[in-house]
């Protein structure tokens, strides 16, 4: 016996419609999304001042979880048991190259840890004396 496929599309397809409906409503009615939005934008604003209270070039170029650049990488935000990690790319002004940096936050949103790839002999040098910054090529 051959099964009658024009009975199977319409049970198939209005199964597919159910699940994007119900996906749909599920996205819709989180009432956490939005809070959660406004966290990770507070946390990624905050990161992005603190790094450049430590790389002070004027028209500095930022790849970060607010503004991203596609020809820098990828970026990343993740919440973690003691607070936020964070990473995205930087460029100054004339260089080719984007620099990627990581950060740790704490709950408070105050820096825990910052690493670049970076190789400026004036990060170089005060990397040294600031135990939270480290900095590599």
């Amino acid at each position: 016996m051959n099964p009658n496929h024009r009975v199977i599309r319409l049970v198939v397809a209005f199964a597919i419609g159910l699940a994007v409906a119900y996906g749909s409503y599920q996205w819709i009615s989180d009432t956490e999304r939005p809070a959660r939005r406004v966290e990770e934008e507070a946390v990624a604003l905050a990161a992005r001042e603190i790094l450049l209270s430590y790389i002070t070039d004027e028209g500095l170029a930022i790849s970060d979880p607010i503004d991203r650049v596609r020809d820098a990488g990828k970026v990343y935000l993740f919440p973690t048991d003691g607070g936020w990690e964070l990473s995205g790319h930087y460029k100054r002004p004339g260089e080719r190259l984007w620099h990627a940096w990581l950060m740790a936050l704490d709950d408070n949103v105050a820096l825990v840890s910052l690493a670049v790839q970076d190789s400026n002999a004036k990060l170089t040098k005060m990397a040294i004396s600031d135990p939270k910054f480290t900095t590599s090529k």
